[in-house]
């Protein structure tokens, strides 16, 4: 094999229009795109018989031969699309290295075998509407921010918001994050439902879906989350389904968030 044709399908900025290689590994159900950077950088990843460290590299997926510690990486031509209400205590994630169980421990091991994975996450601590699939283009066009997809919650948290702390979150309000940095969430839907065993109620809808942002955004205004679950993404609700339990998304469903 020439240099020549290994530039072609995976030097990084040789091929800006192909898929990132970390994130075709994920797509792939191999493991979490985090995890895949890791496999990446350890050289355990090999594209047409070279082992490849560089983040960022790019790939034809319709063309490059790809492996993972020298076995081939198939992916599969029958895309899957699943709603699966999850409970508290799995993590949303194809691996995890704490062996913590993960959402794929809720489904079949024929379904686990077409490699589907989560299409963004819940938190192990929240519950709720989750989807997966191992249709890349599905999950992109969920997850990117510049799709806007409405995600929808319900809360049960600590005191009654004042009118104030209700104007704040749909105004937006700072946040800090994990790494120190500050950050002014987008303003948010919120509207009071009533009270359940001396906590409030709330409804809230994002565009956003940085990492525990309404758990943040409320301790920030003084009202904490004591439980926190996902009751619908865009138009798909759980719709009664037990926790625990998924459903096939419909064709009708699929294509509601491709147009």
């Amino acid at each position: 094999m020439s240099k020549r044709e290994y530039k072609q399908g995976v030097e990084p900025g040789e091929n800006n229009n192909g898929e990132r290689l970390a994130r075709f590994l994920a797509h792939a159900g191999i493991a979490s795109r985090r995890h895949t950077e890791e496999l990446i950088a350890t050289g355990r990843v090999q594209v047409n018989e070279t082992t490849v460290t560089t983040q960022g590299t790019c790939i034809d997926s319709a063309r490059d031969r790809v492996s993972v510690d020298g076995k081939p990486v198939q992916t599969t031509s029958r895309h899957v699309y699943l709603l699966l209400h999850k409970p508290v205590g799995y993590v949303s994630t194809v691996y995890d290295p704490q062996r913590r169980p993960t959402v794929l421990d809720l489904l079949p091991q024929e379904l686990r075998q077409l490699r589907v994975y989560p299409v963004g996450r819940l938190d192990s601590d929240t519950s709720g509407l989750l989807l997966l699939t191992n249709d890349g283009d599905f999950a992109l066009r969920l997850s990117h921010p510049r799709y806007s997809t409405e995600k929808h919650y319900e809360a049960l948290v600590q005191g009654q918001p004042s009118a104030t702390i209700l104007a704040a979150l749909r105004h937006g309000i700072v946040i800090t994050e994990d790494d120190g940095h500050t950050h002014l969430t987008a303003p948010a839907q919120v509207r009071v439902l009533g009270t359940k065993g001396g906590l409030w109620r709330l409804a809230l809808t994002l565009h956003e879906g940085r990492k525990r942002q309404i758990r943040r955004m409320l301790a920030a205004v003084g009202h904490p989350a004591v439980q926190l679950t996902r009751v619908g993404i865009g138009s798909l609700t759980l719709d009664n389904l037990p926790v625990g339990k998924w459903r096939y998304l419909s064709d009708d469903e699929v294509k509601a968030f491709m147009i």
